[in-house]
């Protein structure tokens, strides 16, 4: 459906490792954030939404994860949808929340994502990641992972999966190799992404690194598994991210002088296909785009799902930024860099700002409500318009197991 919903307020915390703060207190603060930055009241809120992943596995929290964290804060009887839908959680509760408010459901709801990934017992934390593919399938997973690491030549990828780091880095390191292969892409590549956003992210008071690198210092971080690096993997985090969604009226209520409107979000779960032909990436952009009514030539900014740096340049494919495998050339060109044609993950994206999962996809829309409203300070791109957020997680056969993209508009 075509969504009219406004972006009133935003608030989300700094991401990193909060191994003393709970579940509780990282969701209230970003809330509170949110709902001072809308300039309402908590009483004003008429439903919630709530993105988690992992609190099941990490903390125990399970079956009632918003209520708990919105009842912490004095927040109850409205209606709460609690959303779990892998690294794609926030981006759901946000398509769901703007649906509602586009459809004349309400005038005034939340969207909350939060997460807690860091744990004394890091193999606590590995198993978030490892419950994101189909389980009943994981020793077929686990072997074809170390085969094609084995084949390829690579020694660190060969085994570890699961135990020595998440699953998913394997996952997309062998996308990497394959890519490599099909278009020519390069290690350096990838490495120009790291410190594109590592440049980023340094100037984000919110990232959970500041540091900048030069590709050089990518190259020569420790393998985790071929080709990427340690600082071509997003480290795991806690955090959270919060947007209060109003309809029209309520904004015209309100007073919003410079509305930053969801013009499009469209969620689809993967499916089987072979390596070659569309999926959900492709379909998910290409209805966004026909929805709001534009192309990526219109984009000024984008926040893509970089969880390892191989997934930037694959998803600059089918985001339409570039012809099929010419990601590599976007780097070489710095096109996607601040001061470039398309600045892409200005906040540092999820290599450098972090990736708290079930926060991930609402920390996105805070980056570009704060770019469109000309809030973001040394990662300002000039004049930005229209933005656009792709946030996937999980993963199936040969495709993710959830696919979001929104695009905001002023």
């Amino acid at each position: 459906m075509k969504l009219d919903a406004i972006v009133a307020g935003v608030g989300m915390t700094p991401f990193g490792k909060h191994m003393d703060t709970g579940l509780k207190a990282l969701g209230a603060a970003a809330v509170q954030q949110a709902v001072a930055d809308a300039g309402i009241g908590l009483d004003a809120l008429q439903a919630a939404w709530v993105g988690n992943a992992a609190a099941g596995l990490v903390t125990g929290q399970e079956c009632i994860r918003g209520q708990v964290i919105l009842r912490s804060i004095g927040l109850g009887r409205l209606p709460v949808v609690n959303v779990e839908n892998a690294c794609a959680s926030a981006s759901t509760a946000l398509n769901q929340a703007a649906a509602m408010v586009s459809a004349g459901l309400y005038d005034v709801v939340l969207a909350l994502g939060v997460e807690k990934l860091y744990h004394p017992d890091k193999r606590k934390s590995f198993s978030a990641f490892s419950g994101a593919v189909d389980v009943e399938a994981m020793a077929e997973i686990v072997e074809r992972l170390q085969r094609s690491a084995k084949q390829s030549g690579a020694k660190s990828g060969a085994s570890g999966a699961g135990e020595k780091r998440s699953m998913f880095m394997d996952i997309y390191a062998a996308a990497a190799r394959g890519h490599m292969q099909q278009y020519g892409t390069t290690v350096e590549h990838f490495a120009g992404v790291s410190a594109k956003n590592s440049y980023h992210g340094s100037m984000n008071p919110r990232a959970q690194f500041r540091e900048a690198l030069s590709v050089e210092q990518v190259l020569a971080a420790p393998m985790i598994a071929e080709p990427l690096t340690r600082p071509m993997c997003s480290p795991i985090g806690d955090g959270a991210a919060a947007v209060v969604l109003v309809s029209e009226a309520k904004a015209r209520e309100l007073g919003i002088a410079k509305p930053v409107r969801v013009v499009s979000s469209v969620l689809r779960s993967g499916w089987d296909h072979e390596y070659a032909d569309e999926g959900a990436g492709d379909v998910c952009s290409r209805e966004a785009y026909e929805e709001a009514g534009i192309g990526p030539e219109d984009l000024s900014v984008v926040e893509l799902h970089d969880a390892s740096a191989p997934a930037e340049i694959m998803a600059y494919d089918y985001l339409g930024l570039c012809p099929k495998g010419d990601g590599g050339k976007l780097i070489d060109e710095g096109a996607t860099k601040l001061g470039g044609r398309l600045p892409v993950n200005t906040s540092g994206g999820l290599l450098r700002k972090g990736h708290p999962v079930g926060a991930t996809g609402i920390a996105q829309i805070v980056e570009l409500t704060e770019q469109l409203q000309g809030r973001s300070g040394d990662r300002q791109v000039e004049g930005a318009r229209i933005g656009l957020a792709q946030n996937g997680g999980g993963n199936i056969g040969s495709d993710v197991a959830a696919m979001c993209v929104t695009i905001l508009k002023t």
